[in-house]
């Protein structure tokens, strides 16, 4: 079975559209949203999602109607073509250390507002987004690119997911922060004085090699590619998704899950506890996520889907799906 996506918060979708706003009337910005197969009025729900197909045509529609690759999010447009460009600069690079730093002389290029710095330290090598003045204006999702892009293309350039040591927010700690954790691998803290992303230096002294026709293949499948370059990184809890990701049906107990990943119930429930989350939580994502898929991408009945999402009764998965989302399910596939 294909394994199951997490869905993503409506929070980062409305930061996404901040530079579309910027630029365009907000008929033209619904328009958008629809085109990505996404309702405007969900846009305004708390606690509303969308898929991550959804969230990446989103990316692709703003950028091809606002001609910017990052989404109008910094003073100076990003046009076509930037992102293919900055990889056929790195491609040469002896390592993937000397690769990043050319990455961070390729944006200082086009930033206006911001300097992209590579610093190295106690055999850390952090890339940091630090602004040139006082007033610039924080755009929060056009950090969160920036710092999925270095690591994205850091992990691409060798084949394999790059562990982070740190990533830090120069921005006040959202109300989802917990979702950072489904998108970096490694340690994320908010209020820090600039956003900034922190690899182990050995790892970056590694040798790669890329061709020319990869690297198109990576930038059309932009930004699929680099922001859900990982989900949950090798945690129990990630371990946990993925077995139950494929067994909503069955609806497993603890019991059966942690006899499943060779481990007891109380040592299964020590270890979610130290990564903040329980087991009925990750179980309630992952019928939040399966439900939320088929009714964006199936006909399936009502009845049906509930069923399917490992529901006894309809009236039982209704309620579960507006605490889940502040929607019912058919409002929602509407």
């Amino acid at each position: 079975m294909r394994p199951l996506k997490p869905t993503i918060p409506m929070s980062f979708v409305q930061n996404m559209l901040m530079g579309a706003r910027r630029s365009l009337a907000p008929q033209n910005v619904d328009a958008l949203v629809l085109t990505a197969g996404i309702a405007p009025t969900l846009l305004e729900q708390r606690g509303a999602r969308v898929t991550r197909e959804q969230f990446v045509r989103l990316y692709e529609v703003i950028s091809l109607t606002i001609g910017d690759e990052m989404l109008g999010l910094w003073s100076r447009p990003i046009r076509a073509g930037t992102l293919k460009y900055l990889g056929l600069c790195l491609l040469d690079a002896p390592s993937v250390l000397v690769a990043l730093y050319r990455f961070t002389r390729f944006w200082n290029l086009l930033l206006d507002d911001y300097v992209l710095q590579l610093s190295r330290k106690d055999q850390l090598v952090t890339l940091a987004l630090t602004p040139l003045a006082g007033t610039t204006a924080l755009t929060i999702f056009g950090h969160e690119l920036m710092i999925k892009l270095s690591h994205g293309m850091a992990s691409w350039l060798v084949g394999r997911e790059l562990p982070l040591e740190s990533v830090g927010f120069g921005f006040a700690r959202p109300a989802n922060f917990a979702e950072y954790a489904h998108l970096f691998p490694g340690p994320v803290r908010f209020d820090q004085g600039h956003s900034s992303v922190s690899f182990a230096e050995p790892l970056l002294r590694q040798r790669f090699h890329r061709t020319k026709a990869e690297l198109i293949r990576f930038v059309k499948r932009a930004p699929d590619d680099w922001i859900f370059v990982t989900f949950d990184h090798g945690s129990t809890g990630r371990q946990v998704r993925e077995f139950l990701s494929d067994k909503a049906t069955a609806s497993p107990t603890l019991a059966a899950t942690a006899t499943a990943l060779f481990m007891s119930d109380r040592s299964l429930s020590r270890k979610l506890a130290l990564e903040g989350v329980t087991f009925q939580k990750i179980k309630d994502e992952i019928r939040r996520d399966h439900a939320i898929e088929r009714l964006v991408k199936t006909h399936e009945s009502i009845d049906q889907i509930a069923s399917l999402v490992g529901f006894d009764n309809t009236p039982a998965f209704h309620r579960a799906f507006r605490s889940w989302t502040g929607s019912t399910p058919g409002a929602y596939r509407r």
